[in-house]
């Protein structure tokens, strides 16, 4: 990483800044373990993904790399290549001494504009997440415990005091549908939650957000929780069913080509 990097977050600069209070804590997919295979490649999709979808924020401290090695499963050497490959695109810079370590830029590189290719498979990708979503409601309806859904109400209130907010309210409602898969007690579900919201995250980055649809959707997330804490399967998919179809919707009427 560059040196005018390291000597301003040695200064004190506002690239050693740490999230502040409260920030939501990244779920256990963020650090899955990945296939020895394709373990670069991988790496580099997750820690990219958890990046955009806010489950590492701007500004945050990435664990130290013995912990992310052994989380990861992969040796520390392929660590150091993606980590070199996501400071290289932006997403991270690294720092030396006493409070020295990897950390996620802020502000992060501006995305790209929307390819003809996700323009043409938007609704591919709202299948997907209509498929694995409503899954998780029946299965979260079943197998969740009061501290999952008392953490899911705390997410709903931040979700409610963002309405001004998009980032923070994008951050949050990532939280809750990833929270609602790991109530699951599936890692498979959570790691496909995470993925069919980051393919969701790049399609709605191009569209507007009046607060009043955000407060629809906030309407929607209570009573699926609702569900969820009843243990009302049928319930919990239906509001999930409805909430989904609401998001496509709106992507249809504002999508650039939608």
């Amino acid at each position: 990483m560059s040196g005018a990097r390291e000597q301003q977050a040695a200064a004190g600069g506002p690239e050693t800044r740490v999230p502040a209070a409260g920030t939501l804590t990244p779920p256990d997919a963020v650090f899955a373990r990945v296939r020895s295979q394709t373990a670069f490649e991988e790496t580099v999709d997750q820690l990219g993904t958890a990046i955009k979808l806010g489950l590492l924020p701007p500004g945050s401290r990435l664990p130290a790399e013995r912990d992310l090695c052994a989380r990861l499963g992969i040796a520390r050497s392929t660590l150091r290549q993606a980590l070199t490959a996501l400071g290289q695109s932006g997403h991270v810079f690294a720092t030396r001494g006493r409070h020295g370590g990897t950390f996620v830029s802020d502000p992060l590189p501006p995305a790209d504009p929307p390819s003809p290719a996700m323009l043409a498979q938007w609704r591919d990708t709202c299948d997907r997440r209509l498929a694995v979503e409503i899954g998780v409601a029946v299965l979260a309806a079943e197998r969740a415990d009061p501290a999952d859904l008392d953490a899911l109400d705390d997410v709903a209130t931040t979700l409610e005091d963002a309405l001004e907010d998009f980032v923070a309210y994008r951050q949050a409602d990532v939280r809750l549908h990833v929270g609602l898969a790991e109530a699951t007690r599936s890692p498979l579900l959570v790691r496909e939650m995470t993925e069919v919201q980051g393919a969701m995250t790049d399609l709605i980055s191009y569209i507007a957000h009046p607060p009043e649809i955000l407060a629809s959707s906030n309407a929607q997330h209570r009573r699926l929780l609702a569900a969820v804490r009843e243990g009302e399967e049928i319930r919990a998919a239906q509001v999930m069913a409805e909430h989904l179809k609401g998001t496509e919707y709106v992507l249809a009427g504002l999508l650039p080509g939608g």
